[in-house]
């Protein structure tokens, strides 16, 4: 249960994050400022999974939303994404990327688990 709640925690506050900085700077910004409310929607959506439907796809869901969205960050570090070229400054950025990283490897942690669990189980019926 603890892993669901720290992948629950590491989401929401990416969640927020992203929230915060479409609010801050990416409220007019075409097509990434919608991205970033569609980031912050999903990661509530997933987060409230997490905690309420106890289902092997919420673990990957988690992960997936960690790996998609530090890819979104690191391909706009790099090489830009639709014209935004973003920077490692400032709390928000280390935050996110740090919760996401929690997200991705805590959630495949999570599906491992499960799978054993799993396997324990059909072992014994």
């Amino acid at each position: 249960m603890w892993i669901r709640r720290v992948l629950a925690v590491a989401v929401f506050v990416s969640a927020v994050i992203h929230l915060e900085q479409w609010i801050v700077v990416f409220r007019h910004t075409a097509v990434v400022g919608p991205a970033m409310l569609l980031n912050f929607g999903g990661g509530v959506v997933i987060a409230g999974l997490l905690l309420f439907w106890h289902h092997w796809a919420t673990l990957a869901l988690a992960a997936l939303f960690g790996a998609a969205t530090l890819g979104a960050f690191l391909t706009a570090v790099t090489v830009g994404l639709f014209g935004v070229h973003e920077h490692w400054t400032g709390w928000e950025i280390f935050t996110a990327a740090g919760v996401e990283i929690v997200a991705i490897v805590v959630g495949i942690t999570g599906l491992l688990a499960e799978r054993r669990r799993s396997q324990a189980v059909s072992r014994q019926g």
